[in-house]
């Protein structure tokens, strides 16, 4: 079943609003003395929290984020935004939570303690959304690139924000294309009992069964298993057209190989998690023909999408996994809402963001009343030849 988290109490609502207001939260940095800063100016240090999982079986995405924040960053600092009058010079403090949430909220407090000035992250649904409340405590801003939950931006919380369409978008798509463009009556269901895995699962399941098909077994893993031997054995067993997964690369990979080896003919389905570079190296062969989406529209239909990745790659030495191009923008626009008050202090800056309308390398952001982005697209793919090729795009809204 769908993680719902309730919302916070009115009188918590009431005592943020009030804490916000009476300038709560990171305080402005005092300028640099003239001397210290280049050509003379007066300087203003920005500090901005980075969560990902940087160790374990997901630290090849969690990386990816940090580089593309990194890459936010470095860019902001070459353009020398002034904020306030000061040229802004942008910091960022990278924490590992392991995708773990108990970690995570660990991380959270330890980024709240530093009283950095907004947070970027987290990666996975399971760890975002319990940091999230420690943020809002604080009055410290929250931009997810990668976290798809809808309970993110449903607890209430203003300072919650992402830049990626949620899984109640990306289900409904995924669901819609599995009934009317694979055709699939019967489909078997496969979740890691993770915030993201099961709840994007739950999405699937209403649309699919909202559209005519039949779910004909539901099963449960976990986001550390590889070997899916028996819970496979019994999918074959009800001979389904399609097996949808929600859950990440490191367990859709072997999956997909030993869907092969046990002759299931069925085709995979899978969100975002699992629609990798990392796929094709775990799945071998068996990762031809498969689907995934993608919220967003393919890189090389982003704005300058193209350059970004050929940039990327020259200062990293390796592609881009999945969210790197998201986690620059949620830098980004941040940074645009300091700008656009001349501040850093979340009261001020934290109304812009909320309004602001930004021409992103991703998309053109703007967010709804929940903090989510506006008008998110999602985009199919399929594995052909070693590579996702994209097939159709829906919703979005193109940059300006």
């Amino acid at each position: 079943m769908t993680l719902i988290t309730p919302s916070r109490p009115l009188s918590a609502l009431v005592a943020l609003s009030a804490c916000l207001l009476a300038a709560c939260g990171p305080k402005e940095e005092a300028a640099v003395p003239a001397a210290t800063a280049d050509a003379g100016e007066a300087t203003i240090t920005i500090r901005l929290g980075h969560v990902a999982p940087l160790t374990g079986p997901q630290a090849h995405l969690g990386k990816d984020n940090e580089n593309g924040a990194r890459l936010a960053i470095d860019d902001l600092n070459a353009e020398k935004i002034l904020i306030g009058g000061k040229v802004a010079k942008f910091e960022l403090l990278g924490e590992d939570d392991q995708a773990d949430p108990r970690q995570g909220t660990t991380v959270a407090q330890k980024l709240a303690d530093a009283r950095v000035h907004a947070v970027i992250g987290h990666l996975n649904s399971g760890t975002t959304i319990p940091a999230s409340r420690i943020y809002h405590d604080a009055g410290i801003v929250q931009v997810s690139p990668s976290a798809t939950n809808p309970t993110y931006t449903r607890q209430g919380y203003k300072t919650a924000f992402r830049v990626f369409a949620d899984d109640v978008q990306q289900g409904s798509v995924l669901g819609s294309f599995a009934t009317s463009k694979l055709g699939a009556k019967k489909i078997a269901i496969i979740d890691d009992r993770t915030a993201y895995g099961q709840g994007l699962a739950d999405e699937f399941e209403k649309a699919a069964k909202a559209a005519g098909a039949e779910v004909v077994t539901r099963e449960y893993t976990t986001d550390k298993e590889t070997d899916f031997a028996a819970i496979l054995t019994k999918v074959k067993s009800t001979k389904p057209d399609l097996v949808f997964y929600g859950g990440m690369d490191t367990q859709a990979g072997p999956m997909a190989r030993q869907l092969k080896t046990l002759g299931i003919s069925a085709p995979m389905l899978f969100g975002d998690g699992a629609c990798t570079v990392e796929f094709h190296k775990l799945a071998g062969e068996g990762a031809e023909g498969h689907y995934c989406s993608l919220p967003g529209v393919p890189l090389d239909q982003m704005a300058g999408g193209t350059a970004f990745r050929d940039r990327y790659k020259a200062k990293y030495n390796t592609d881009i996994q999945l969210y790197a191009p998201y986690a620059y923008d949620a830098v980004r626009v941040v940074a645009e809402a300091m700008k656009q008050v001349g501040s850093t202090e979340t009261a001020k800056f934290l109304p812009a963001l909320a309004a602001l309308n930004y021409p992103g390398l991703s998309a053109q952001i703007q967010f709804d009343e929940k903090g989510d982005i506006k008008d998110g697209a999602v985009t199919l793919y399929q594995a052909k030849g070693g590579a996702w090729s994209a097939l159709e795009t829906m919703g979005g809204k193109p940059n300006n």
